[in-house]
């Protein structure tokens, strides 16, 4: 049956699809948790409109089979996906969804803007995210929505985790050849993508995704980990990218970096506890002194919820 808002228990679904996994969120109008579950990425530079909604409302299908509610269709689907900030390919994803019927009302965010959801709420603040791409938005203090970065994975995406692999890429191809100087990290992308030489790198990278380049990231972290001075190089580059598009954006919104700025932090290359995460925190010290990080988190998908529940006139 179709829940909508005469249904004493109408579902809301928050979608975060990014270039490594999508998260779908199933709740209750209250926002109640009802289900969890994760599937393959959908983000728009990875994947067609019609891949992606695919891939959506099969996860919303296996949320709904885990609630007990297979023959429930959603009140409201609120999805944030990676790319949706162009316009047409956010309304072909709309387009796509609503043709799957995946609920009764469906609205596609970017992905940032779910995330800034769960962050702020309606307050000010900076919003920095670093997984497979990268890219940072802000609200200002009069409600104006900024954004630096964020041109995709052929243009920009600067100190993201796709980043970060071709980078290691061009820093152990380099040292093959003795332009520079010798690296663990030779080593350890050839286990980690199975090759047997460098040679064999040509091939993979020609067919290689910005998320299997994504991959790489977690091995420059090890690696610098150890003290190898050419992964800690690209840790730092890393950061300093990352470092300038929050300072941009203090700037920009704030007018001077040195004001007070809540910063919240999403996407896996910054997950709590990374390599990454914690030298940003120390560079943005002087970088943005202003800065107070949000410890908590950031759920992009429990943001979309918020979002659905507005939709649905929940106050929240």
């Amino acid at each position: 049956m179709s829940a909508g808002p005469l249904d004493p228990t109408p579902l809301v679904v928050g979608v975060d699809g990014g270039g490594t996994r999508t998260r779908v969120l199933l709740c209750d109008a209250t926002g109640a948790v009802l289900a969890r579950v994760e599937g393959a990425a959908s983000a728009l530079q990875t994947v067609q409109e019609s891949v992606a909604a695919d891939i959506i409302k099969s996860l919303i299908a296996e949320a709904l089979a885990a609630a007990d509610r297979p023959d429930t269709r959603p009140a409201v689907c609120v999805v944030g996906v990676a790319g949706a900030g162009q316009e047409r390919a956010a309304q072909a994803l709309w387009a796509a969804l609503a043709q799957r019927r995946v609920a009764d009302d469906v609205s596609v965010q970017a992905d940032a803007t779910i995330a800034m959801d769960d962050a702020f709420g309606d307050s000010a603040g900076v919003l920095l995210v670093a997984g497979t791409g990268s890219v940072a938005f802000s609200r200002a203090p009069d409600g104006r929505i900024e954004r630096c970065g964020g041109w995709g994975p052929y243009v920009g995406d600067e100190g993201s985790a796709a980043w970060l692999g071709k980078r290691a890429l061009g820093v152990v191809s380099a040292s093959q050849d003795g332009r520079e100087p010798e690296t663990a990290l030779t080593g350890a992308v050839l286990t980690a993508l199975e090759l047997e030489s460098l040679e064999d790198v040509i091939p993979w990278a020609a067919k290689a995704t910005p998320g299997t380049f994504a991959q790489l990231a977690p091995v420059v972290a090890q690696v610098a980990a150890t003290g190898d001075l050419r992964a800690n190089a690209l840790i730092s580059f890393c950061v300093e990218e990352l470092a300038l598009h929050v300072r941009t954006l203090a700037r920009r919104c704030f007018q001077d970096e040195r004001a007070a700025i809540p910063v919240a932090f999403n996407g896996g290359l910054l997950s709590r506890g990374s390599l990454v995460r914690k030298r940003l925190e120390q560079r943005l010290k002087s970088a943005v002194p202003g800065a107070m990080i949000r410890a908590e988190e950031v759920d992009a998908a429990r943001g979309a919820i918020r979002r659905a529940r507005r939709l649905l006139g929940v106050e929240v």
